[in-house]
Protein backbone atom coordinates (compact mmCIF):
# COMPACT_ATOMS: atom_id res chain seq x y z
CA UNK A 1 0.00 0.00 0.00
CA UNK A 2 1.42 3.55 -0.65
CA UNK A 3 0.74 6.04 2.02
CA UNK A 4 0.70 9.79 0.68
CA UNK A 5 0.31 12.72 3.17
CA UNK A 6 0.27 16.00 0.74
CA UNK A 7 -1.79 16.68 -2.05
CA UNK A 8 0.74 17.52 -4.71
CA UNK A 9 2.01 13.59 -4.45
CA UNK A 10 -0.97 11.77 -4.76
CA UNK A 11 -2.04 14.17 -7.29
CA UNK A 12 0.95 12.80 -9.50
CA UNK A 13 0.47 9.44 -8.77
CA UNK A 14 -3.03 9.18 -9.36
CA UNK A 15 -2.61 10.61 -12.75
CA UNK A 16 -0.10 8.57 -14.16
CA UNK A 17 -2.91 6.13 -12.77
CA UNK A 18 -5.81 7.31 -14.61
CA UNK A 19 -3.09 7.80 -18.00
CA UNK A 20 -2.95 3.59 -17.89
CA UNK A 21 -7.00 3.58 -17.65
CA UNK A 22 -7.06 2.06 -14.32
CA UNK A 23 -10.26 2.83 -12.44
CA UNK A 24 -10.04 4.17 -9.04
CA UNK A 25 -12.94 3.22 -5.55
CA UNK A 26 -12.60 6.03 -2.88
CA UNK A 27 -13.29 4.89 1.02
CA UNK A 28 -13.28 8.76 3.15
CA UNK A 29 -12.86 8.33 6.64
CA UNK A 30 -11.97 9.44 10.13
CA UNK A 31 -10.13 6.22 11.15
CA UNK A 32 -10.46 3.87 14.09
CA UNK A 33 -11.51 1.54 11.75
CA UNK A 34 -13.83 -1.28 12.01
CA UNK A 35 -14.94 -4.35 9.96
CA UNK A 36 -17.96 -1.84 8.49
CA UNK A 37 -15.04 0.62 6.79
CA UNK A 38 -13.39 -2.89 5.37
CA UNK A 39 -16.88 -3.98 4.18
CA UNK A 40 -16.68 -0.10 2.00
CA UNK A 41 -12.92 -0.96 0.46
CA UNK A 42 -14.13 -4.92 -0.17
CA UNK A 43 -16.55 -3.51 -2.35
CA UNK A 44 -14.36 -0.92 -4.15
CA UNK A 45 -12.00 -3.66 -4.85
CA UNK A 46 -15.09 -5.96 -6.26
CA UNK A 47 -15.66 -2.35 -8.98
CA UNK A 48 -12.53 -0.62 -9.73
CA UNK A 49 -8.95 -1.53 -10.44
CA UNK A 50 -7.26 0.46 -7.23
CA UNK A 51 -8.50 1.06 -3.66
CA UNK A 52 -8.25 4.86 -2.17
CA UNK A 53 -8.84 5.13 1.52
CA UNK A 54 -8.73 8.59 3.53
CA UNK A 55 -7.99 8.69 6.95
CA UNK A 56 -8.73 12.46 8.40
CA UNK A 57 -10.28 13.73 11.69
CA UNK A 58 -11.86 16.72 9.53
CA UNK A 59 -12.17 19.38 12.37
CA UNK A 60 -15.22 21.33 10.49
CA UNK A 61 -17.89 18.64 11.31
CA UNK A 62 -17.60 18.87 14.81
CA UNK A 63 -20.08 21.24 16.56
CA UNK A 64 -17.86 20.06 19.94
CA UNK A 65 -14.18 20.98 20.58
CA UNK A 66 -14.00 18.19 23.32
CA UNK A 67 -15.75 15.89 20.69
CA UNK A 68 -13.23 16.69 18.15
CA UNK A 69 -10.15 16.37 21.09
CA UNK A 70 -11.27 12.73 22.25
CA UNK A 71 -11.72 10.99 18.83
CA UNK A 72 -9.86 7.92 18.52
CA UNK A 73 -6.90 8.42 16.01
CA UNK A 74 -5.24 4.70 16.22
CA UNK A 75 -3.29 5.46 12.68
CA UNK A 76 -0.45 2.60 12.93
CA UNK A 77 -3.75 0.18 14.14
CA UNK A 78 -5.24 1.62 10.69
CA UNK A 79 -2.82 1.45 8.06
CA UNK A 80 -2.13 -2.11 8.92
CA UNK A 81 -5.54 -2.78 8.39
CA UNK A 82 -5.78 -1.09 5.26
CA UNK A 83 -2.97 -3.07 3.98
CA UNK A 84 -4.42 -6.61 5.05
CA UNK A 85 -7.97 -5.84 3.50
CA UNK A 86 -5.55 -5.03 0.04
CA UNK A 87 -6.27 -1.22 0.10
CA UNK A 88 -3.67 -0.09 -2.70
CA UNK A 89 -3.62 4.25 -1.44
CA UNK A 90 -4.03 5.88 1.98
CA UNK A 91 -3.88 9.11 2.06
CA UNK A 92 -3.71 10.96 5.54
CA UNK A 93 -2.79 14.63 5.71
CA UNK A 94 -2.63 17.07 8.05
CA UNK A 95 -5.10 19.68 8.70
CA UNK A 96 -2.63 22.11 7.43
CA UNK A 97 -2.55 20.10 4.39
CA UNK A 98 -6.10 20.42 3.49
CA UNK A 99 -7.21 24.06 4.80
CA UNK A 100 -5.97 27.58 4.85
CA UNK A 101 -6.43 30.49 7.20
CA UNK A 102 -9.56 31.34 7.54
CA UNK A 103 -11.15 29.29 4.78
CA UNK A 104 -14.60 29.82 4.27
CA UNK A 105 -17.47 27.28 3.08
CA UNK A 106 -21.16 27.50 2.46
CA UNK A 107 -23.26 25.15 0.07
CA UNK A 108 -26.71 25.95 -0.25
CA UNK A 109 -27.83 22.73 0.58
CA UNK A 110 -31.72 23.42 1.26
CA UNK A 111 -33.55 21.61 3.94
CA UNK A 112 -31.92 18.81 4.06
CA UNK A 113 -28.90 20.30 5.65
CA UNK A 114 -31.33 21.17 8.59
CA UNK A 115 -33.44 17.89 9.32
CA UNK A 116 -32.78 15.49 11.55
CA UNK A 117 -29.17 15.13 12.13
CA UNK A 118 -28.75 19.07 11.24
CA UNK A 119 -31.34 20.35 14.18
CA UNK A 120 -28.81 18.07 16.89
CA UNK A 121 -25.58 19.46 14.62
CA UNK A 122 -26.04 22.79 13.41
CA UNK A 123 -23.29 23.04 10.55
CA UNK A 124 -22.00 19.62 10.99
CA UNK A 125 -23.22 18.52 7.34
CA UNK A 126 -21.30 22.10 5.95
CA UNK A 127 -18.38 20.57 7.52
CA UNK A 128 -19.04 17.55 6.21
CA UNK A 129 -19.55 19.01 2.37
CA UNK A 130 -16.43 20.81 2.56
CA UNK A 131 -14.22 18.33 3.27
CA UNK A 132 -15.75 15.47 0.93
CA UNK A 133 -15.68 17.97 -2.05
CA UNK A 134 -11.75 18.69 -0.93
CA UNK A 135 -11.40 14.78 -0.92
CA UNK A 136 -13.31 14.45 -4.27
CA UNK A 137 -11.30 17.26 -6.12
CA UNK A 138 -7.98 15.99 -4.99
CA UNK A 139 -8.08 12.35 -5.55
CA UNK A 140 -10.77 12.44 -8.80
CA UNK A 141 -11.98 8.80 -8.28
CA UNK A 142 -14.64 7.08 -10.22
CA UNK A 143 -16.90 5.95 -7.58
CA UNK A 144 -17.01 6.45 -3.77
CA UNK A 145 -18.56 4.12 -1.24
CA UNK A 146 -20.13 5.44 1.93
CA UNK A 147 -22.16 3.28 4.70
CA UNK A 148 -25.85 3.50 4.75
CA UNK A 149 -25.92 3.85 9.00
CA UNK A 150 -24.99 7.47 8.15
CA UNK A 151 -27.65 7.82 5.78
CA UNK A 152 -28.32 11.47 5.39
CA UNK A 153 -24.98 12.09 5.28
CA UNK A 154 -25.18 10.06 2.15
CA UNK A 155 -28.06 12.26 0.72
CA UNK A 156 -26.12 15.30 1.56
CA UNK A 157 -23.37 14.19 -0.30
CA UNK A 158 -25.26 13.64 -3.32
CA UNK A 159 -27.15 16.62 -3.15
CA UNK A 160 -23.66 18.44 -3.14
CA UNK A 161 -22.62 16.47 -6.03
CA UNK A 162 -25.58 17.06 -7.90
CA UNK A 163 -25.26 21.04 -7.52
CA UNK A 164 -21.15 20.98 -8.08
CA UNK A 165 -21.70 18.60 -11.19
CA UNK A 166 -19.05 16.70 -9.67
CA UNK A 167 -18.09 13.58 -12.01
CA UNK A 168 -18.20 10.64 -9.13
CA UNK A 169 -20.66 8.08 -8.21
CA UNK A 170 -21.67 7.32 -5.15
CA UNK A 171 -22.43 4.10 -3.79
CA UNK A 172 -24.24 2.88 -0.40
CA UNK A 173 -23.30 -0.06 1.45
CA UNK A 174 -25.17 -2.11 3.48
CA UNK A 175 -25.03 -1.56 7.87
CA UNK A 176 -22.70 -3.63 9.24
CA UNK A 177 -23.33 -4.79 12.85
CA UNK A 178 -21.87 -6.83 15.60
CA UNK A 179 -23.66 -10.05 16.61
CA UNK A 180 -25.81 -8.48 19.09
CA UNK A 181 -27.68 -6.16 16.65
CA UNK A 182 -25.31 -3.10 17.05
CA UNK A 183 -24.38 -1.27 14.61
CA UNK A 184 -20.50 -0.83 14.40
CA UNK A 185 -19.06 2.72 15.00
CA UNK A 186 -16.02 4.50 15.76
CA UNK A 187 -18.01 5.48 18.61
CA UNK A 188 -18.66 2.94 20.22
CA UNK A 189 -14.98 2.31 21.88
CA UNK A 190 -16.34 5.15 23.89
CA UNK A 191 -19.20 2.84 25.49
CA UNK A 192 -18.73 1.22 28.76
CA UNK A 193 -19.66 -2.75 29.42
CA UNK A 194 -23.22 -1.25 30.81
CA UNK A 195 -23.34 1.32 28.33
CA UNK A 196 -23.01 -1.14 25.50
CA UNK A 197 -26.00 -3.72 26.59
CA UNK A 198 -28.30 -0.28 26.77
CA UNK A 199 -27.31 0.26 23.64
CA UNK A 200 -29.05 -2.92 22.24
CA UNK A 201 -32.52 -0.89 22.88
CA UNK A 202 -31.85 1.00 19.30
CA UNK A 203 -31.43 -1.79 16.95
CA UNK A 204 -33.72 -3.58 18.68
CA UNK A 205 -36.26 -1.09 18.58
CA UNK A 206 -35.79 -0.51 14.90
CA UNK A 207 -36.20 -4.30 13.95
CA UNK A 208 -39.35 -4.14 15.94
CA UNK A 209 -40.68 -1.31 13.06
CA UNK A 210 -39.59 -3.18 10.85
CA UNK A 211 -41.26 -5.97 11.58
CA UNK A 212 -44.32 -4.65 12.53
CA UNK A 213 -44.73 -2.24 9.89
CA UNK A 214 -47.87 -0.42 9.01
CA UNK A 215 -48.08 2.35 7.16
CA UNK A 216 -51.58 3.15 8.52
CA UNK A 217 -50.07 3.44 11.91
CA UNK A 218 -46.93 5.21 11.64
CA UNK A 219 -47.74 8.20 13.95
CA UNK A 220 -48.25 5.09 17.02
CA UNK A 221 -44.80 3.05 15.62
CA UNK A 222 -42.89 6.09 16.19
CA UNK A 223 -44.59 6.47 19.92
CA UNK A 224 -43.88 3.21 20.73
CA UNK A 225 -40.30 3.49 19.42
CA UNK A 226 -39.92 6.45 21.38
CA UNK A 227 -41.52 5.20 24.46
CA UNK A 228 -39.06 1.95 24.37
CA UNK A 229 -35.95 3.54 24.13
CA UNK A 230 -37.08 6.44 26.32
CA UNK A 231 -37.84 3.79 29.25
CA UNK A 232 -34.22 2.09 28.69
CA UNK A 233 -31.77 3.06 31.63
CA UNK A 234 -28.86 4.69 30.49
CA UNK A 235 -30.14 6.20 26.92
CA UNK A 236 -31.17 9.40 26.31
CA UNK A 237 -33.58 9.85 22.68
CA UNK A 238 -32.71 12.48 20.01
CA UNK A 239 -35.14 11.11 17.75
CA UNK A 240 -36.97 8.42 16.22
CA UNK A 241 -38.46 8.94 12.71
CA UNK A 242 -40.11 7.42 10.22
CA UNK A 243 -39.63 9.14 6.85
CA UNK A 244 -39.78 9.45 3.20
CA UNK A 245 -36.07 7.80 2.00
CA UNK A 246 -36.03 10.30 -0.81
CA UNK A 247 -36.76 13.38 1.24
CA UNK A 248 -36.49 12.71 4.67
CA UNK A 249 -40.07 14.00 4.89
CA UNK A 250 -42.36 12.35 7.79
CA UNK A 251 -43.31 8.99 5.85
CA UNK A 252 -47.14 8.64 5.40
CA UNK A 253 -49.31 6.53 3.95
CA UNK A 254 -47.94 6.61 0.03
CA UNK A 255 -44.60 6.82 1.09
CA UNK A 256 -42.81 4.33 -0.89
CA UNK A 257 -39.47 3.90 0.52
CA UNK A 258 -39.52 3.96 4.67
CA UNK A 259 -36.78 4.43 6.41
CA UNK A 260 -35.82 4.36 9.95
CA UNK A 261 -34.11 6.41 11.68
CA UNK A 262 -32.79 7.11 15.16
CA UNK A 263 -30.13 9.39 16.86
CA UNK A 264 -29.70 8.85 21.16
CA UNK A 265 -27.11 9.31 23.54
CA UNK A 266 -26.10 6.21 25.30
CA UNK A 267 -24.07 7.22 28.64
CA UNK A 268 -22.16 9.84 27.29
CA UNK A 269 -21.72 8.29 23.45
CA UNK A 270 -24.17 10.18 20.52
CA UNK A 271 -25.15 6.95 18.34
CA UNK A 272 -27.29 6.73 15.24
CA UNK A 273 -28.33 3.95 13.34
CA UNK A 274 -31.34 3.31 10.93
CA UNK A 275 -32.90 0.70 8.49
CA UNK A 276 -34.71 0.21 5.36
CA UNK A 277 -38.35 -1.16 6.01
CA UNK A 278 -39.28 -0.25 1.89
Amino acid sequence: MRVFTTTREIQQYLADLRNKGLSTGFVATMGALHQGHLSLIQQAKKDNDLVICSIFVNPTQFNDPADLEKYPRPIAHDTQMLEQAGCDILFNPEVSEMYADNEHWHLALGEIEHLLEGTFRPGHYQGVTQVVYKLFNILKPDTAYFGQKDYQQIMVIAKMVELLNLPVKLVMCPILREEDGLAMSSRNIHLTAEDRLHSLILSKTLNWVKDNFDSNNIAVLQAKAAEAINTEDGVSLEYFELVDGDTLHPANQSTKKVVALVAARVGKTRLIDNVLIG
